[in-house]
Protein backbone atom coordinates (compact mmCIF):
# COMPACT_ATOMS: atom_id res chain seq x y z
CA UNK A 1 0.00 0.00 0.00
CA UNK A 2 0.87 3.31 -0.90
CA UNK A 3 0.09 4.55 2.49
CA UNK A 4 2.88 2.20 4.06
CA UNK A 5 5.74 4.85 2.88
CA UNK A 6 3.78 7.62 3.98
CA UNK A 7 6.04 8.52 6.89
CA UNK A 8 7.70 11.85 8.35
CA UNK A 9 10.01 13.40 10.60
CA UNK A 10 8.72 16.56 11.82
CA UNK A 11 11.70 19.11 12.20
CA UNK A 12 10.75 22.39 14.79
CA UNK A 13 7.57 21.28 15.07
CA UNK A 14 6.08 23.28 17.46
CA UNK A 15 2.75 22.55 18.86
CA UNK A 16 2.45 20.01 15.95
CA UNK A 17 -0.02 21.71 13.30
CA UNK A 18 2.42 20.12 10.31
CA UNK A 19 1.54 16.80 12.02
CA UNK A 20 -2.02 17.85 11.76
CA UNK A 21 -2.21 19.08 8.49
CA UNK A 22 -0.48 16.07 7.16
CA UNK A 23 -2.45 13.67 9.07
CA UNK A 24 -5.08 14.50 7.18
CA UNK A 25 -3.70 13.93 4.19
CA UNK A 26 -2.89 10.08 5.16
CA UNK A 27 0.47 10.66 6.33
CA UNK A 28 1.99 9.02 9.77
CA UNK A 29 4.53 10.83 12.03
CA UNK A 30 7.63 9.17 13.34
CA UNK A 31 9.59 11.49 14.35
CA UNK A 32 9.63 14.87 15.93
CA UNK A 33 11.68 17.31 17.21
CA UNK A 34 11.30 20.98 18.99
CA UNK A 35 13.47 23.07 21.04
CA UNK A 36 10.58 24.67 23.39
CA UNK A 37 9.76 22.66 26.12
CA UNK A 38 6.36 24.72 26.71
CA UNK A 39 5.42 23.82 23.09
CA UNK A 40 6.09 20.40 23.89
CA UNK A 41 3.37 19.92 26.80
CA UNK A 42 0.96 21.32 24.33
CA UNK A 43 1.52 18.74 22.00
CA UNK A 44 1.85 15.94 24.34
CA UNK A 45 -1.29 17.77 25.73
CA UNK A 46 -3.34 17.71 22.37
CA UNK A 47 -2.16 14.58 20.82
CA UNK A 48 -0.45 12.20 23.73
CA UNK A 49 1.93 10.04 22.40
CA UNK A 50 4.66 12.69 22.34
CA UNK A 51 6.67 10.48 24.88
CA UNK A 52 7.03 7.45 21.53
CA UNK A 53 8.91 10.25 19.16
CA UNK A 54 9.34 13.52 20.15
CA UNK A 55 12.78 14.58 21.38
CA UNK A 56 13.19 17.95 22.71
CA UNK A 57 16.36 19.61 22.18
CA UNK A 58 18.21 21.72 20.49
CA UNK A 59 18.33 20.02 16.51
CA UNK A 60 22.38 20.59 16.53
CA UNK A 61 22.56 18.39 19.41
CA UNK A 62 20.63 15.57 18.19
CA UNK A 63 22.31 12.35 16.34
CA UNK A 64 21.64 11.43 13.06
CA UNK A 65 21.06 7.90 14.17
CA UNK A 66 17.60 8.65 15.89
CA UNK A 67 16.14 9.68 13.47
CA UNK A 68 13.98 6.69 12.17
CA UNK A 69 14.06 6.10 7.88
CA UNK A 70 11.12 8.25 6.52
CA UNK A 71 9.84 9.18 3.14
CA UNK A 72 9.47 13.35 4.54
CA UNK A 73 11.64 15.31 6.56
CA UNK A 74 9.70 18.81 7.12
CA UNK A 75 11.43 21.83 8.42
CA UNK A 76 9.62 24.88 9.20
CA UNK A 77 12.61 26.32 11.10
CA UNK A 78 12.72 29.76 13.30
CA UNK A 79 12.11 32.79 10.65
CA UNK A 80 13.13 35.25 13.50
CA UNK A 81 15.88 36.20 11.58
CA UNK A 82 14.25 36.35 8.16
CA UNK A 83 11.41 38.17 8.83
CA UNK A 84 11.06 41.91 8.48
CA UNK A 85 9.88 42.21 11.71
CA UNK A 86 13.49 41.20 12.54
CA UNK A 87 16.89 42.31 12.78
CA UNK A 88 17.16 40.62 9.07
CA UNK A 89 20.33 38.61 10.33
CA UNK A 90 19.47 35.71 7.87
CA UNK A 91 20.11 32.01 8.02
CA UNK A 92 23.44 33.21 9.90
CA UNK A 93 20.97 34.67 12.58
CA UNK A 94 20.90 33.00 15.77
CA UNK A 95 17.86 31.48 15.52
CA UNK A 96 17.75 30.88 11.97
CA UNK A 97 20.98 29.26 11.06
CA UNK A 98 19.06 26.24 13.21
CA UNK A 99 18.30 25.18 9.25
CA UNK A 100 22.13 24.32 9.41
CA UNK A 101 21.40 22.00 12.44
CA UNK A 102 18.81 20.61 10.08
CA UNK A 103 21.41 20.10 7.20
CA UNK A 104 23.66 18.21 9.13
CA UNK A 105 20.81 15.75 10.40
CA UNK A 106 20.31 15.09 6.57
CA UNK A 107 23.96 14.72 5.36
CA UNK A 108 24.31 12.00 8.38
CA UNK A 109 21.68 10.10 7.66
CA UNK A 110 23.72 8.96 4.57
CA UNK A 111 21.82 6.55 2.48
CA UNK A 112 18.92 6.89 4.96
CA UNK A 113 18.40 10.16 3.70
CA UNK A 114 14.41 10.98 2.91
CA UNK A 115 13.87 10.94 -0.07
CA UNK A 116 11.80 14.14 0.17
CA UNK A 117 11.66 17.21 2.21
CA UNK A 118 9.67 20.22 2.76
CA UNK A 119 10.78 23.70 4.23
CA UNK A 120 8.38 26.35 5.47
CA UNK A 121 9.16 29.33 6.21
CA UNK A 122 8.07 33.60 5.74
CA UNK A 123 7.80 35.14 2.36
CA UNK A 124 10.81 37.24 3.67
CA UNK A 125 13.34 34.02 2.93
CA UNK A 126 12.93 34.67 -0.50
CA UNK A 127 14.75 38.51 -0.26
CA UNK A 128 16.63 38.11 2.72
CA UNK A 129 20.36 39.43 2.20
CA UNK A 130 19.20 39.97 -1.35
CA UNK A 131 18.13 36.68 -1.98
CA UNK A 132 21.29 35.03 -0.73
CA UNK A 133 19.76 33.47 2.05
CA UNK A 134 17.16 31.37 -0.22
CA UNK A 135 20.03 30.28 -2.74
CA UNK A 136 22.26 29.16 -0.19
CA UNK A 137 19.12 27.06 1.40
CA UNK A 138 18.31 25.99 -1.90
CA UNK A 139 22.15 24.77 -3.31
CA UNK A 140 22.27 22.82 0.12
CA UNK A 141 19.94 20.78 -0.40
CA UNK A 142 21.07 20.09 -3.85
CA UNK A 143 24.43 18.88 -3.44
CA UNK A 144 22.20 16.52 -0.88
CA UNK A 145 20.99 14.96 -4.32
CA UNK A 146 17.14 16.74 -4.35
CA UNK A 147 16.06 18.73 -7.08
CA UNK A 148 13.56 21.52 -5.77
CA UNK A 149 10.23 23.31 -6.50
CA UNK A 150 9.23 26.25 -4.85
CA UNK A 151 5.95 27.63 -4.16
CA UNK A 152 3.60 30.06 -2.01
CA UNK A 153 0.43 29.97 -0.30
CA UNK A 154 -1.75 32.36 1.55
CA UNK A 155 -4.00 30.97 4.06
CA UNK A 156 -6.92 33.12 3.43
CA UNK A 157 -7.56 30.79 0.12
CA UNK A 158 -8.60 28.41 3.45
CA UNK A 159 -9.22 30.79 6.68
CA UNK A 160 -10.05 33.81 7.35
CA UNK A 161 -6.55 35.21 7.67
CA UNK A 162 -3.35 36.76 5.93
CA UNK A 163 -0.69 34.00 6.26
CA UNK A 164 1.91 33.92 3.16
CA UNK A 165 4.74 31.86 3.68
CA UNK A 166 7.08 29.99 1.31
CA UNK A 167 7.25 26.18 0.58
CA UNK A 168 10.28 24.59 -0.66
CA UNK A 169 9.54 20.67 -1.57
CA UNK A 170 12.80 18.65 -2.29
CA UNK A 171 13.24 15.34 -4.20
CA UNK A 172 15.52 12.47 -4.63
CA UNK A 173 15.41 12.04 -8.55
CA UNK A 174 13.28 12.97 -10.98
CA UNK A 175 9.78 12.31 -11.33
CA UNK A 176 8.13 12.28 -14.78
CA UNK A 177 5.08 14.90 -13.48
CA UNK A 178 7.82 17.49 -12.54
CA UNK A 179 9.78 19.44 -14.83
CA UNK A 180 12.89 21.03 -14.94
CA UNK A 181 12.99 24.39 -15.83
CA UNK A 182 15.21 25.40 -18.68
CA UNK A 183 14.39 28.61 -19.51
CA UNK A 184 13.21 32.48 -18.40
CA UNK A 185 10.18 31.55 -19.95
CA UNK A 186 8.34 31.36 -16.73
CA UNK A 187 4.53 32.53 -16.20
CA UNK A 188 3.96 33.83 -12.79
CA UNK A 189 0.88 32.00 -11.46
CA UNK A 190 -1.15 32.34 -7.80
CA UNK A 191 1.36 30.28 -6.34
CA UNK A 192 4.67 31.45 -8.20
CA UNK A 193 4.06 35.14 -8.00
CA UNK A 194 6.41 36.89 -10.07
CA UNK A 195 9.10 37.53 -7.58
CA UNK A 196 9.73 34.30 -7.03
CA UNK A 197 9.45 33.17 -10.90
CA UNK A 198 12.02 36.00 -11.39
CA UNK A 199 14.18 33.91 -8.80
CA UNK A 200 14.18 30.89 -10.68
CA UNK A 201 14.88 32.18 -13.80
CA UNK A 202 17.57 33.92 -12.65
CA UNK A 203 19.29 30.60 -10.92
CA UNK A 204 19.31 27.83 -13.48
CA UNK A 205 22.09 26.87 -11.80
CA UNK A 206 19.69 25.35 -9.14
CA UNK A 207 17.89 22.09 -10.10
CA UNK A 208 14.44 23.18 -10.40
CA UNK A 209 11.87 20.34 -11.02
CA UNK A 210 8.70 22.27 -10.52
CA UNK A 211 5.03 20.68 -10.65
CA UNK A 212 1.48 21.83 -11.94
CA UNK A 213 -0.61 22.67 -8.94
CA UNK A 214 -3.90 23.26 -9.36
CA UNK A 215 -6.01 26.59 -8.34
CA UNK A 216 -5.95 27.60 -4.71
CA UNK A 217 -9.83 27.00 -3.12
CA UNK A 218 -11.84 30.18 -2.75
CA UNK A 219 -12.27 30.57 1.12
CA UNK A 220 -15.88 30.56 2.45
CA UNK A 221 -15.52 31.60 5.82
CA UNK A 222 -15.20 35.54 7.05
CA UNK A 223 -13.71 36.98 10.71
CA UNK A 224 -17.09 36.66 12.32
CA UNK A 225 -17.85 33.61 11.32
CA UNK A 226 -15.19 32.35 13.41
CA UNK A 227 -15.71 34.56 16.21
CA UNK A 228 -16.69 33.82 19.69
CA UNK A 229 -19.99 35.17 20.51
CA UNK A 230 -19.11 36.70 24.04
CA UNK A 231 -21.27 38.94 25.77
CA UNK A 232 -21.12 42.70 26.13
CA UNK A 233 -20.25 41.60 29.86
CA UNK A 234 -17.75 39.66 29.49
CA UNK A 235 -14.47 40.85 31.51
CA UNK A 236 -12.32 39.90 28.56
CA UNK A 237 -13.57 43.29 26.86
CA UNK A 238 -11.61 46.21 27.41
CA UNK A 239 -12.73 48.90 29.30
CA UNK A 240 -13.67 52.06 27.96
CA UNK A 241 -10.81 53.82 29.50
CA UNK A 242 -8.22 51.18 27.86
CA UNK A 243 -10.25 51.31 24.14
CA UNK A 244 -10.14 55.29 23.83
CA UNK A 245 -6.40 55.44 23.98
CA UNK A 246 -6.31 52.92 21.02
CA UNK A 247 -8.66 55.14 19.11
CA UNK A 248 -6.49 58.15 19.62
CA UNK A 249 -3.11 56.23 18.13
CA UNK A 250 -5.14 55.69 15.11
CA UNK A 251 -4.17 57.48 11.86
CA UNK A 252 -6.93 59.67 10.56
CA UNK A 253 -7.95 56.99 7.73
CA UNK A 254 -8.09 54.08 10.14
CA UNK A 255 -9.74 56.46 12.62
CA UNK A 256 -12.36 57.67 10.05
CA UNK A 257 -12.97 53.56 9.52
CA UNK A 258 -13.80 52.94 13.25
CA UNK A 259 -15.97 55.85 13.24
CA UNK A 260 -17.31 54.89 10.29
CA UNK A 261 -18.08 51.02 12.05
CA UNK A 262 -19.07 52.62 14.94
CA UNK A 263 -21.83 54.29 13.40
CA UNK A 264 -23.44 52.38 11.23
CA UNK A 265 -26.69 50.60 12.02
CA UNK A 266 -25.01 47.14 11.49
CA UNK A 267 -22.41 45.65 13.82
CA UNK A 268 -19.29 44.53 12.18
CA UNK A 269 -15.94 43.13 12.94
CA UNK A 270 -12.44 44.29 12.14
CA UNK A 271 -8.88 43.27 13.33
CA UNK A 272 -6.80 45.45 14.95
CA UNK A 273 -2.56 45.51 15.65
CA UNK A 274 -0.09 47.83 17.38
CA UNK A 275 2.52 49.15 15.49
CA UNK A 276 5.92 51.32 15.26
CA UNK A 277 5.20 54.24 12.64
CA UNK A 278 7.71 56.72 12.08
CA UNK A 279 9.22 56.80 15.80
CA UNK A 280 5.43 56.29 17.66
CA UNK A 281 2.79 53.72 18.54
CA UNK A 282 -0.14 53.22 16.17
CA UNK A 283 -3.23 51.17 15.80
CA UNK A 284 -3.62 50.09 12.46
CA UNK A 285 -7.44 48.70 11.92
CA UNK A 286 -8.04 45.74 8.84
CA UNK A 287 -11.87 45.54 7.95
CA UNK A 288 -11.57 43.49 5.12
CA UNK A 289 -12.82 40.08 6.80
CA UNK A 290 -9.43 38.95 7.67
CA UNK A 291 -7.52 38.54 10.67
CA UNK A 292 -3.59 39.77 10.66
CA UNK A 293 -1.29 37.02 10.25
CA UNK A 294 -1.00 35.87 13.81
CA UNK A 295 2.08 35.76 15.69
CA UNK A 296 3.88 35.07 18.92
CA UNK A 297 2.39 36.58 21.55
CA UNK A 298 5.88 38.52 22.51
CA UNK A 299 5.62 41.93 23.54
CA UNK A 300 2.06 43.94 23.21
CA UNK A 301 2.78 44.55 19.28
CA UNK A 302 2.21 40.84 18.56
CA UNK A 303 -1.16 40.68 20.23
CA UNK A 304 -4.02 40.76 17.70
CA UNK A 305 -7.13 42.63 18.93
CA UNK A 306 -10.73 42.26 17.73
CA UNK A 307 -13.14 45.24 17.36
CA UNK A 308 -16.92 45.08 17.48
CA UNK A 309 -18.05 48.02 16.70
CA UNK A 310 -21.84 49.61 15.35
CA UNK A 311 -25.28 51.12 16.68
CA UNK A 312 -23.03 53.75 18.29
CA UNK A 313 -21.06 51.29 20.40
CA UNK A 314 -17.59 50.22 20.03
CA UNK A 315 -16.02 47.22 21.83
CA UNK A 316 -12.43 45.80 21.77
CA UNK A 317 -10.14 42.35 23.08
CA UNK A 318 -7.53 39.99 21.87
CA UNK A 319 -8.35 37.17 19.96
CA UNK A 320 -9.28 34.46 22.66
CA UNK A 321 -7.15 30.82 22.09
CA UNK A 322 -9.91 29.14 20.50
CA UNK A 323 -9.76 31.63 17.75
CA UNK A 324 -6.37 31.88 16.98
CA UNK A 325 -6.26 27.99 16.56
CA UNK A 326 -9.63 28.03 14.42
CA UNK A 327 -7.60 30.26 12.39
CA UNK A 328 -4.84 27.82 11.65
CA UNK A 329 -7.67 25.12 11.20
CA UNK A 330 -7.18 23.68 14.00
CA UNK A 331 -10.42 24.42 16.30
CA UNK A 332 -10.44 21.16 18.07
CA UNK A 333 -6.97 21.44 19.61
CA UNK A 334 -6.66 20.96 22.94
CA UNK A 335 -6.46 24.17 24.85
CA UNK A 336 -3.23 24.77 27.50
CA UNK A 337 -4.61 26.96 30.90
CA UNK A 338 -2.44 29.74 29.96
CA UNK A 339 -3.71 32.15 27.29
CA UNK A 340 -0.16 33.43 26.48
CA UNK A 341 1.19 29.97 25.81
CA UNK A 342 -1.64 28.85 23.49
CA UNK A 343 -1.33 32.42 21.51
CA UNK A 344 2.36 32.08 21.15
CA UNK A 345 2.09 28.35 20.01
CA UNK A 346 -0.30 28.90 17.23
CA UNK A 347 1.42 32.21 16.36
CA UNK A 348 4.36 29.96 15.45
CA UNK A 349 2.94 27.23 13.51
CA UNK A 350 1.65 26.70 10.25
CA UNK A 351 -1.63 26.73 9.17
CA UNK A 352 -2.93 23.01 9.24
CA UNK A 353 -5.47 23.03 5.40
CA UNK A 354 -2.71 25.01 4.16
CA UNK A 355 -0.28 21.94 5.06
CA UNK A 356 -3.29 19.11 3.64
CA UNK A 357 -3.95 20.76 0.33
CA UNK A 358 -0.15 20.59 -0.26
CA UNK A 359 0.11 17.06 0.89
CA UNK A 360 -3.13 15.92 -1.54
CA UNK A 361 -1.47 18.04 -4.35
CA UNK A 362 2.11 18.00 -4.43
CA UNK A 363 3.38 15.60 -1.90
CA UNK A 364 0.92 12.16 -2.71
CA UNK A 365 1.79 12.51 -6.55
CA UNK A 366 5.09 12.47 -6.19
CA UNK A 367 5.24 10.09 -3.80
CA UNK A 368 3.10 7.67 -6.33
CA UNK A 369 5.53 8.84 -9.12
CA UNK A 370 8.43 7.93 -6.96
CA UNK A 371 7.26 4.43 -5.39
CA UNK A 372 5.86 3.54 -9.13
CA UNK A 373 8.73 4.04 -10.66
CA UNK A 374 11.53 2.53 -7.89
CA UNK A 375 12.78 5.95 -7.22
CA UNK A 376 11.89 5.54 -3.11
CA UNK A 377 15.09 4.35 -2.05
CA UNK A 378 18.83 6.01 -2.13
CA UNK A 379 18.88 9.46 -2.74
CA UNK A 380 21.79 10.07 -5.56
CA UNK A 381 24.91 11.90 -4.44
CA UNK A 382 26.76 14.95 -5.95
CA UNK A 383 29.08 17.24 -4.88
CA UNK A 384 29.62 18.03 -1.38
CA UNK A 385 28.82 14.48 0.04
CA UNK A 386 31.15 12.14 1.63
Amino acid sequence: MLEDHRTFADFFCGIGLMRMGLERAGWRVAFANDIDAKKREMYDAHFGDAGEHHLLGDVWELRAEVVPSVTLATASFPCTDLSLAGKQEGLGGRQSSAFWGFIRILQNMGDRRPPLVMLENVPAFLSSRGGGDFEDALLALADLGYSLDAFMVDASHFVPQSRKRLFVVGAVGESPSMRTVASAEFMPSEVRPARLCKFISEHPHVPWALRQLPPLPERITRLEDILEDLPEDDPRWWSEDRTRPLLEQMSPKHRAAAERMTSSRTVSFGTLFRRTRSGRAVHELRTDGLAGCLRTARGGSSKQAVMRAGRGVCMVRHLTPREAATLMGAGDYELPIRDSLALSGFGDAVCVPVIEWIARNHLKPLVDDVIRHGRLGRPRRSAGIE
